[in-house]
């Protein structure tokens, strides 16, 4: 309630200042390209990827491993990256939704059901991971 009473009276502060032309900004983009013509050629070359600061297969590895055993129904001892839930762990399948839902916060990602319903083991949960270009 007491967010909702101070959401108008910051709006109400807020000024925004209008800027003079739309076109000012890339009048400035233009600028810099003139002065440095190289740059845009390198910045154009680029790869335009959300792997560019991609996790390592080792990365993935850890952090997966660290989200197991973390589980409370998990035994540490029998955590190693060839485990299968159920098989090796002894998770059952809310076991496995829970584990496969604690992947997805760790790694800021989201996994289509369809997707998540075929993840039952660390191999197969490290090669998602690992092949997604959004996990961070």
């Amino acid at each position: 309630m007491a967010a909702a009473a101070l959401r108008p009276a910051i709006l109400r502060r807020i000024r925004l200042s209008p800027s003079p032309s739309f076109s000012q900004p890339f009048a400035a983009a233009a600028a810099a390209a003139a002065s440095h013509p190289h740059a845009l050629a390198r910045w154009l070359s680029r790869p335009m990827s959300s792997h560019d600061a991609h996790l390592t297969r080792e990365e993935v590895v850890d952090r997966v491993l660290d989200v197991l055993k973390s589980h409370p129904k998990v035994d540490l001892s029998k955590v190693n990256p060839d485990a299968h839930f159920e098989k090796d762990l002894g998770l059952d399948s809310l076991d496995t939704v829970e584990v496969v839902m604690a992947i997805e916060e760790e790694f800021k990602l989201e996994i289509p059901d369809r997707e998540a319903d075929k993840i039952d083991s660390l191999p197969l949960a490290i090669e998602y991971v690992s092949n997604h270009p959004m996990a961070a």
